[in-house]
């Protein structure tokens, strides 16, 4: 048998390795996905107080910390006796513009920095073209757009939390400080940075790209990596509509058929089991009734375009019909369409931070509440990446004693082993020779999802990219490194 293995996969956050299993005769006998990184953090905080949470999860990642931030601070906001509606508005509202801001510069460097490179490119481009540098060489005004959303959405950031990275905001029973006239103005007038009319300006014609993108290459992106799979994500209690903060939880199969039905967040526990194979460090989450074989669910962009009833924002809402229309309005399970769903969330971010820009209770000074101490808090965001679950359990001296962390990438990790799987068996499965386009194929799918493995795991250094192919007999005939 040989064995063809990508150590680490490139262009995610984080690192992972693909191994793909051939048999004498080429064919693809099996393929894993294995997430090698050490996950520990759920240990690490135990012991600490509660309070610090908000501030300690954000060092899981770099990439997302706003995220795990405000998904912990639910859940704490939960332990001193707030649910998120118990919460002043001016605090609900400065803490959703904060996660906007992440969503909107978290998918804008996906989409720019680490997907256009194939979208652009192809995906048998050499590998030395496939990169934001080359981007911006043959793209320039797209990859100075891309710079300059991503900025916008860190500013937002620093704005609020005071650093772009691990910056602080959200605080038990609210957040520790207003917005600014001088702040808030710097995002409306233009005069310092493209403005949020910008943004969303911008956002509407990167989508207009992907759109024209997709009708040159239709066939292609209609059938790669399309498998059947549930979705999962959560939508506005009242409507159903598409919800980023604060929802119940949806799911649906790959036939549009409810397999979880608006369940509030603190019920999660209830649907949801974790199953672990002996391969890889991270979960396997899937609904308890329909089992670990059939209950697995994506989560991220596509999921919630696909479960969700509407968007709230007209430009957004207009352009998910459009997505919608692919379809025919059916549940799509076509992994290149993620692109397409993340750029408008990108547009639905731009026009909430507007809303929310022109919103005078951003400059309010009622900013706390307080409530009867519990102990025990669940929080659930909607990360950019997907559904995002933080559970603590604490004792009378105030310390997490049982920290639960499901994110989003572990939500993903079936979805993407099945990536791989449809690529090991469409494209490289029995090819007498292996190419760096079939390699890439692989990352590409498994890219899609925008994995952040640094969340989902716990890293611990750095490897370089090593492919090595092993013939039947375990010998190696090739190696390849990046």
């Amino acid at each position: 048998m040989k064995k063809l293995v990508i150590d680490p996969v490139t262009r995610v956050e984080g690192h992972g390795k693909v191994t793909i299993h051939l048999d004498e005769d080429n064919k693809v006998k099996d393929s894993f996905f294995h997430i090698v990184e050490f996950r520990g953090f759920e240990r690490f905080i135990q012991g600490h107080p509660y309070w610090e949470a908000p501030a300690l999860v954000q060092r899981l990642c770099g990439i997302c910390p706003v995220s795990h931030h405000l998904a912990a601070a639910k859940a704490i906001d939960q332990i001193v006796g707030l649910e998120p509606k118990d919460l002043s508005l001016p605090a609900q509202k400065i803490r959703k513009l904060l996660h906007f801001g992440q969503v909107f510069q978290s998918h804008a460097l996906h989409f720019f920095y680490l997907a256009s490179p194939d979208l652009l490119f192809g995906v048998d481009a050499d590998p030395s073209k496939r990169n934001v540098a080359e981007v911006a060489i043959k793209h320039l005004d797209l990859a100075k757009k891309g710079i300059l959303m991503r900025k916008f959405g860190q500013e937002i950031i620093k704005a609020i939390a005071g650093k772009r990275i691990h910056g602080i905001s959200a605080i038990p029973g609210g957040v520790h400080k207003k917005v600014s006239l001088k702040d808030r103005d710097y995002f409306l007038n233009g005069k310092e940075i493209p403005s949020v009319d910008a943004m969303i300006h911008w956002s509407h014609e990167i989508i207009d790209f992907i759109k024209n993108y997709h009708d040159a290459n239709h066939k292609w992106l209609n059938s790669f990596a399309d498998y059947p799979s549930g979705h999962l994500g959560l939508v506005n209690k009242e409507n159903g509509f598409l919800e980023l903060y604060d929802g119940h939880l949806r799911a649906l199969d790959a036939n549009g058929k409810v397999t979880l039905n608006d369940v509030p967040n603190d019920d999660y526990i209830q649907y949801f089991n974790e199953g672990v194979e002996k391969w890889s460090y991270l979960k396997f989450p899937y609904l308890k009734e329909l089992g670990k074989e059939k209950g697995w669910n994506r989560v991220g962009p596509l999921a919630r375009i696909n479960i969700c009833s509407g968007i709230e924002t007209p430009l957004a809402e207009e352009e998910r019909i459009i997505f919608k229309l692919a379809t025919n309005n059916k549940i799509n399970n076509k992994t290149m369409y993620s692109h397409w769903a993340r750029l408008i969330e990108m547009l639905y971010c731009a026009e909430m931070m507007k809303i929310l820009l022109n919103d005078v209770d951003i400059l309010s000074n009622d900013l706390l509440r307080k409530g009867t101490r519990r102990n025990e808090g669940i929080g659930i965001i909607e990360a950019p990446r997907g559904t995002l679950i933080h559970h603590y359990e604490v004792d009378d001296k105030d310390r997490i004693t049982r920290c639960n962390l499901i994110v989003s990438t572990t939500h993903n990790n079936e979805p993407m082993n099945q990536a791989v799987k449809w690529v090991a068996n469409n494209v490289i499965s029995g090819e007498t020779k292996i190419t760096e386009g079939m390699l890439n194929q692989v990352e590409v799918a498994i890219r899609a999802y925008d994995p952040c493995l640094s969340c989902a795991t716990h890293a611990l250094g750095q490897m370089p990219l090593e492919v090595s192919l092993y013939n039947h007999a375990g010998e190696l005939i090739h190696e390849k490194r990046r």
